[in-house]
């Protein structure tokens, strides 16, 4: 159950109308990295790993429920920044101030273009917010990333809160006024918090490297294709040990011959690391069994019931016919 509160998370404040800003706003609102996709796809990722793993259903809805306040402080922004908007659309008299300042089509087609409005603030929306992006394209499902692997999700969002912290970066250089830039370096500042908290939960999983089960083979994993000669540079993505299996890299520079001396990569022996095909397999077993006994053991497979509070089960609900 959601219980709905009137007062915002963090007091949204706005010094004056801006139309201009409020449309470069609208990208936390239905954009891609915006709130709305964020509460979104913590709240769907949380539905696997309920059962599996409560202290993680327990974060991701926690998470979840605080995007959609941070959704409802966007939008409470918005609004306020397109204060008398609704107001003038509401004045019908052909006198009305809007309309004298717009009088004619060169002259309405200007100021929508100096105040770099959104049309659909007037003509589709009444002057509040609109469940879209800064260009008007509608929110989508396909924004949402929910695979059902948690060292995958909690990846996905790490990735979220990092693009989603730079947008409001950019958006606090659009706007000069304090009030706003407060707020957005309020949610800006959450984003952090919600990454750092992504990645604690990452670190609880063990092993969580490589993502899912399957462990990659060792002849391929740490081979560096050097695409570009022409223009060559080295780090630690080329050189040295790699970041999380340790192997060292073999840096390829004669890509073509090297190929067609491994008879197209499939005669290739491991080569700079430890692990073995037969350690790599057995480790895929022995992961692939833990986790499904850890999936599986936490759920039931009959009389299921997800409210555990209320102590029933199933066999107690009536049967219509």
């Amino acid at each position: 159950m959601f219980y709905h509160s009137k007062e915002l998370q963090y007091n949204a404040r706005v010094t004056k109308p801006d139309p201009r800003f409020a449309r470069l706003l609208l990208e936390q609102f239905g954009g891609g990295n915006g709130e709305l996709k964020a509460a979104m796809q913590y709240f769907v990722q949380a539905f696997s790993c309920r059962n599996a793993y409560p202290d993680k259903y327990d974060m991701l809805m926690d998470i979840a429920t605080e995007e959609f306040s941070h959704l409802e402080i966007v939008g409470a922004t918005i609004q306020m920044l397109l204060t008398g908007i609704n107001g003038e659309l509401k004045n019908t008299m052909e006198d009305m101030e809007m309309m004298d300042f717009l009088d004619g089509k060169a002259s309405k087609e200007n100021y929508i273009h100096q105040a770099l409005y959104n049309p659909q603030f007037c003509v589709l929306t009444g002057g509040g917010p609109s469940v879209t992006d800064s260009n008007g394209t509608p929110w989508s499902g396909a924004y949402v990333n929910a695979n059902g692997d948690l060292t995958v999700d909690l990846r996905s969002n790490i990735a979220a809160e990092s693009r989603a912290k730079i947008v409001y970066e950019y958006l606090i250089k659009f706007t000069d006024d304090e009030y706003v830039k407060d707020t957005l370096r309020f949610l800006m500042t959450r984003e952090i918090t919600h990454f750092q908290q992504f990645e604690a939960a990452l670190e609880t999983i063990q092993p969580n490297f490589p993502p899912g089960i399957m462990q990659g083979d060792p002849k391929y994993s740490n081979l560096y294709f050097n695409m570009s000669p022409e223009e060559d540079a080295t780090g630690p993505w080329n050189q040295g040990p790699s970041s999380r299996l340790g192997e060292e890299w073999q840096k390829i520079d004669q890509l073509q011959t090297f190929v067609e001396e491994t008879n197209g990569l499939i005669d290739l022996q491991p080569t700079g690391t430890e692990r073995t095909e037969d350690a790599v397999r057995n480790l895929e077993r022995e992961l692939g069994r833990a986790r499904s006994k850890e999936v599986k053991g936490a759920n039931p497979t009959e009389n299921m019931q997800w409210s555990k509070k209320f102590g029933r089960d199933n066999t107690d609900c009536d049967v219509i016919e």
